[in-house]
């Protein structure tokens, strides 16, 4: 709504609106982990016939159904116009103002559904819980492909960038790359595909 309404730059919406929620989390909770989860929470973070791990199947239930909003409805259709040109989609008449809130409304939709699984899995949580996950995610999708000037992107080659990005922490961590110099690695990676994304558009244009 913020973003809708406003007209202030998205990053700022959610680095602001993730400092009052992660503030408000703290306040809740005393600055305390919760670790008294019942178990029909923790079995989120189990196994289907104790082979199939159940945020695995989440995952790809997410991904068909992102998949199919992106590339078979008007929505998706106008989630691409409005990342391309946003004066050129208004003037074809793209409600700008309700598909910016239904595009965010989704996000948060599956951020939510997000940190369900990592409390789930880890069978507590820390008000301080997943911090610097959002650096995270901007490294994946833009190794995946994803255009930070908006309307270039896939689903797929989010999925690949996040795995991308997994193989190489798990491989920094087998080598023995402590934690904090892998955090170096992964800022460098996501200044340099940001670089090359920019030089991508700018030989487009």
């Amino acid at each position: 709504w913020l973003i809708a309404k406003t007209g202030i730059p998205a990053f700022i919406a959610t680095l602001g609106m993730l400092t009052v929620a992660r503030g408000f989390a703290l306040i809740y909770t005393n600055g305390k982990p919760i670790s008294n989860l019942t178990p029909s929470f923790t079995n989120i973070g189990g196994k289907v016939f104790g082979v199939i791990p159940i945020p695995v199947l989440l995952y790809l239930v997410v991904i068909v159904i992102t998949w199919i909003l992106l590339n078979n409805t008007r929505f998706g259709k106008n989630v691409y116009a409005i990342g391309g040109n946003i004066r050129a989609a208004e003037v074809s008449g793209v409600d700008i103002s309700k598909n910016i809130i239904m595009i965010y409304g989704y996000c948060g939709l599956l951020a939510g559904l997000a940190s369900v699984v990592f409390a789930g899995r880890t069978g507590s949580v820390h008000p301080g819980a997943a911090t610097g996950y959002e650096l995270t995610a901007i490294a994946a999708t833009t190794i995946g492909g994803t255009s930070h000037s908006g309307g270039i992107g896939t689903i797929w080659g989010a999925v690949v960038g996040a795995l991308i990005l997994g193989v190489l922490r798990n491989g920094l961590t087998l080598l023995g790359v402590p934690a904090y110099w892998q955090q170096v690695i992964e800022g460098l990676i996501i200044v340099v595909a940001v670089i090359i994304d920019m030089r991508k558009n700018a030989h487009r244009r």
